[in-house]
């Protein structure tokens, strides 16, 4: 007897984390994996941020935390909204969450009632369509294809509204592409969406300082739309800290009070050591993000040179984040041995088996043509896996 509720049936495993589990299970068996399929920085979090951390537990910071967070921490979190976004906001206005994750999360439940449309623009990070499923919403999913750098078009945003569009998620620099929306493709945007005053924008920046470009734009720049965007960001990839689960909603203050309360009902407030080192990480010295960028950029230059030697890739240059997301249509439908490819799950795991390279199907993230890299690993690494990923597929006839 399936006792199990229908919410939690009409939910998708997460396919980064399935092939993730795949790929430990196969190296506990003693087969030498290269592991491109989990988002996140394989640098060490930076001393000084590790050095408040300890400190904290010295201090006693042993109790819990308000539910919104610590007010340092959304102080800090205030500054460099102005400093670095040039926007304004109070610590009223911040939720800080166990992870962006949450933060996107609390925001989606908080706005989102049964019926109620999400545009999402495709491809997406895995987790959207699954939180949007939670709160009983439907998603508008919006394809882009490498032609286009996998943006949205104005036009294409304006189709996709309806009477019962109640938001819209937008990731710049994306999971899983890598591309980034210039200013002056958010500012069409913005105009679009400003004529819709009941469409919230929930910006997903969380890869804002990995960037190739010269810097990050935010669509809250733009005063025809700025009261009705929640901007989600956190410390896990900028400064190497996925495991201390720190994200956090910047947001309107009717959304912001909302999503505290929603989290006072089921976490409360976040890590107590882990939101005075992400005090450190926003007021501290921020050397050490430029140069974890600098090796992202060195290592995406790197990615895509190997990549484009592959017979049949389709591939772009992401302009941020650390992924590739090449077109892989070209192998579907061909065999090596009884094994046939039919899709990008097929793919992946014929890769992970045959070559002994974790990667992740583009079904998942809502592009069935594509195979997501994380490039997020020693140069080392990269050109290992690269020359075991050609090699396996060139068994494919």
């Amino acid at each position: 007897m399936n006792q199990l509720s229908d919410r939690l049936m009409s939910l998708s495993p997460s396919e980064t984390l399935v092939m993730s589990q795949k790929s430990n299970e196969l190296k506990a068996q003693g087969v030498d994996i290269i592991n491109l399929s989990v988002g996140e920085p394989d640098f060490f979090t930076p001393d000084h941020i590790k050095a408040a951390a300890k400190q904290a537990i010295d201090d006693n910071f042993s109790f819990y935390s308000p539910v919104p967070g610590y007010m340092d921490l959304r102080k800090a979190i205030c500054a460099k909204l102005k400093n670095e976004n040039n926007l304004d906001f109070a610590p009223e206005q911040i939720v800080v969450s166990n992870g962006a994750k949450q933060a996107i999360c609390n925001a989606i439940l908080c706005i989102v009632n049964p019926g109620d449309e999400v545009i999402i623009p495709a491809p997406c990070w895995v987790s959207y369509v699954e939180m949007v499923k939670l709160a009983e919403g439907k998603s508008v999913v919006v394809p882009a294809g490498i032609d286009q750098d996998f943006k949205i078009t104005p036009a294409q945003l304006e189709a996709a509204i309806t009477p019962n569009t109640k938001a819209i998620i937008l990731c710049s620099p994306s999971n899983p592409t890598g591309s980034v929306y210039s200013q002056d493709e958010l500012k069409a945007l913005a105009d679009i969406l400003a004529k819709h005053p009941q469409i919230i924008i929930i910006a997903d920046e969380i890869y804002e300082h990995i960037n190739y470009i010269g810097g990050h734009q935010s669509i809250a720049q733009f005063e025809s739309v700025r009261e009705r965007v929640a901007i989600i960001n956190g410390v896990s990839k900028a400064y190497a800290m996925t495991g201390w689960r720190i994200g956090f909603i910047a947001a309107p203050l009717w959304l912001a009070k909302a999503c505290n309360k929603l989290q006072g009902q089921y976490t409360s407030g976040p890590s107590s050591i882990a939101q005075k080192a992400s005090v450190a990480a926003f007021a501290g010295d921020q050397t050490c993000v430029e140069e974890m960028r600098v090796a992202f950029e060195r290592r995406r230059n790197l990615v895509v040179d190997l990549a484009r030697e592959i017979p049949g890739f389709k591939v772009n240059v992401p302009q941020g984040a650390f992924y590739l997301f090449p077109d892989v249509s070209y192998y579907y439908g061909k065999k090596y041995g009884d094994r046939v490819i039919n899709n990008s799950a097929d793919l992946a795991m014929y890769l992970l088996e045959e070559g002994h390279v974790a990667t992740v199907g583009g079904a998942a993230f809502c592009a069935p043509e594509y195979l997501r890299f994380s490039y997020a690993t020693s140069d080392e690494n990269l050109v290992e896996a690269l020359r075991r990923i050609k090699e396996a597929l060139a068994k494919l006839q």
